[in-house]
């Protein structure tokens, strides 16, 4: 019995031993910002005064590169100073200085400043997916089962090799080189959009084998392995940004009654409340199960919620395959989507990170469904319900109203009457404008040569009427157009509206992936030729 009491001891003992080294880390994570009571002694529990850390931050680099700045020091969690130099009440060099050792061991300028998102913190976007031993295998999983070894030129290649070229910019970002990484998007989204109008304005098709040199039960067994790899990788190792965790406030918030825009949304997540409110109501089932404990923790529900985002997104593609075409190619297409999406390492990026951009993603699918189904009201549905979420599928509108305009419009707007009226603030929609749509039009980022370069302000507002244009454009242009056309023409279009952002991030290749897998798999058919023409004749016609 004694040896049992001692060994109980113990057991209780190294519990909490390690409840107290994980609430060091939270503790440090939150590093809140404290004013010192005095300049010239030291806080409780630290060894240096705000007055001599301002003296050792002064010999920081990016400080003395500077001319007539005002230090204030702050401390920042535990054995850690902030030193903020400002200008005009501007915050110009950030300096954090280790208490014990009195040793520099962070500086910021410019915009990695006030974006610490700028400063490639390690695994502050998808922990474990950014290491090059769970990354690269991610991208031989995506391009191998479609390389045709015997077709070293297949178009196919080099649009998947394209895909993954957000990698080179993605790099940079993890070191904090945001004057690289940024110009490196732009070559790929360009690539994008080019094939992308190419694909939909002169479709061809071709005849062969999408997975060339796999069997399909193999590439069944490795879509199960990735979903399964993936949702594992969730729960054991991704952290909630504040999209998600905005999305638990707000669903917290409809259920308490609570106003879902204005002040006050939360404190931790000022602007939490720059989405639709159908991206809200999506975490209330998840935040009524998984109920959050009103702070910033590991936030189930924002788990259960992006799990549940991208396994919908998963099996929306496996549908799509059949939609698109009949019996067992169709199932062999709807697969060979399916394991793209599991297998391409943006979409795991959404999930490591607990977003709501598969949101996007999902009313794509469900427009594209729509149209297959010939059934207008559900693309108008489908639409709706994703441009009360993220804004941006709105402008699919006119490409998908093509068939049946005033169906269309009509589920589109009485979808977004119904969904939005119930939380309308007392200010209004001009408030929920503000909040939303207005705020994210007009806040600044360095995430876009936009914002990185002012003087370029004109070519932003070109490309502006060149995306509305194409927007316009293609609810006429071609007069005839199929699915898969219709596909790569909405890859086409969100392309467009994320050239002209003045913030742009990874999360956003989601949007128009479904779109760009129908395009470039949808090319491929393993029927005859002559078949092959005949039935995509026919189906062009049908959807005309």
């Amino acid at each position: 019995m004694e040896l049992r009491a001692r060994v109980r001891s113990l057991a209780i003992a190294i519990a909490a031993l390690a409840l107290f080294g994980a609430a060091l880390p939270a503790a440090a994570g939150a590093q809140e910002l404290k004013l010192p009571s005095s300049q010239t002694k030291p806080p409780r529990f630290f060894e240096r005064s705000a007055a001599e850390v301002k003296r050792i931050a002064r010999r920081a680099e990016k400080v003395r590169a500077e001319h007539g700045l005002t230090p204030s020091a702050y401390t920042r969690g535990v054995g850690r100073w902030q030193v903020s130099f400002f200008r005009d009440e501007e915050e110009i060099v950030q300096v954090n200085v280790d208490d014990h050792s009195g040793r520099i061991v962070e500086q910021w300028s410019g915009d990695q400043v006030a974006w610490r998102m700028a400063r490639g913190y390690p695994g502050a976007f998808g922990h474990k997916l950014n290491a090059p031993y769970v990354w690269i295998p991610l991208c031989l999983f995506f391009v191998l089962p479609f390389v045709d070894c015997r077709r070293p030129l297949r178009l196919l290649h080099l649009d998947l090799v394209v895909l993954l070229g957000f990698g080179v910019s993605h790099v940079f970002f993890n070191r904090g080189e945001i004057a690289t990484s940024v110009p490196l998007v732009y070559p790929v989204l360009c690539y994008l959009l080019a094939r992308t109008l190419w694909a939909g304005w002169r479709p061809r098709e071709r005849t062969g084998r999408l997975v060339p040199h796999l069997p399909l039960s193999w590439l069944a067994v490795l879509l199960v392995f990735l979903v399964t790899f993936r949702v594992g990788l969730n729960v054991v190792d991704s952290n909630v940004i504040d999209v998600g965790y905005a999305g638990v406030i707000g669903a917290d918030r409809i259920v308490d009654g609570d106003q879902l825009y204005g002040q006050g949304f939360s404190d931790d997540v000022e602007k939490g409340d720059t989405y639709g409110p159908v991206n809200y109501l999506l975490y209330v089932p998840f935040e009524q199960t998984l109920r959050w404990s009103g702070a910033w923790d590991d936030l189930p529900a924002a788990h259960g919620a992006a799990i549940a985002f991208d396994l919908l997104a998963i099996g929306g593609m496996l549908l799509l395959g059949s939609a698109l075409r009949p019996g067992a190619e169709g199932k062999r297409l709807g697969l060979a989507l399916a394991y793209a999406w599991a297998a391409f390492p943006y979409t795991a990026f959404v999930l490591e990170t607990n977003a709501n951009d598969t949101l996007v993603a999902l009313a794509c699918i469900g427009a594209l469904l729509g149209l297959c189904w010939r059934s207008s009201a559900t693309s108008g549905l489908a639409v709706g319900l994703g441009a009360a979420s993220k804004f941006a599928p709105l402008a699919l509108a006119p490409l998908f109203a093509r068939r049946a305009p005033l169906v269309f419009g009509l589920t589109l707007v009485l979808t977004l009457v119904v969904v939005t009226l119930p939380f309308v603030p007392d200010g209004g929609l001009r408030e929920i404008y503000d909040r939303t749509v207005g705020y994210q039009a007009g806040r600044p980022s360095p995430f876009s040569i936009w914002g990185q370069v002012e003087s370029l302000g004109w070519l932003q507002t070109v490309v502006k009427l060149a995306a509305v244009g194409l927007t316009v454009l293609v609810a006429f242009f071609p007069r005839r157009l199929s699915e898969r056309g219709t596909a790569a023409l909405g890859a086409a279009v969100l392309i467009a509206v994320q050239l002209t952002a003045t913030h742009w991030f990874y999360l956003y290749v989601v949007w128009f992936l479904p779109f760009v897998f129908v395009a470039i798999f949808g090319a491929y058919l393993e029927r005859p030729p002559s078949q092959a023409v005949e039935q995509s004749r026919i189906r062009t016609a049908v959807a005309a």
